[in-house]
């Protein structure tokens, strides 16, 4: 596999809200989808109140148990493991987020994070290319 890249799950499944303004799992299997052309090992990272609201329940569970997407422990917050999973890494972060607050503790997030797009199903990252060997 290429590089790590952390998607911000939640962040992503809401980029392009459904037609009643739900989260899409479409978003996140094209951002993945897209990631893995450009040579990355995205690892998508979810907060557990997700399963509740994503429009598409059974394929998400799905995903879940093939560890397609990575669920953080419910009663926590998905932002933190994304931005440690990120510094452990040394990986980029698919977000919109600002993590505020976790500048304090992690100061790389402005650096590492990639904001996106998604029009149409259209993803458009911001200043993400192709892997570099």
């Amino acid at each position: 596999m290429g590089r790590k890249i952390i998607v911000d799950g939640a962040n992503v499944a809401y980029a392009e809200k459904g037609e009643r303004g739900e989260p899409k799992l479409a978003n996140l299997l094209a951002v993945r989808r897209q990631l893995q052309d450009l040579g990355y090992d995205p690892i998508i990272v979810v907060d557990a109140s997700l399963r509740h609201t994503i429009d598409d329940a059974e394929q998400y569970e799905t995903l879940e148990d093939e560890g397609v997407i990575k669920q953080a422990p419910s009663g926590t917050e998905a932002d933190y493991f994304v931005v440690r999973l990120a510094e452990d890494f040394e990986a980029r972060i698919v977000s919109n987020d600002q993590f505020e607050p976790y500048l304090d503790r992690f100061p790389g997030i402005a650096e590492r994070r990639v904001p996106l797009m998604i029009v149409d199903g259209v993803v458009v990252f911001h200043r993400l290319g192709p892997v570099e060997d």
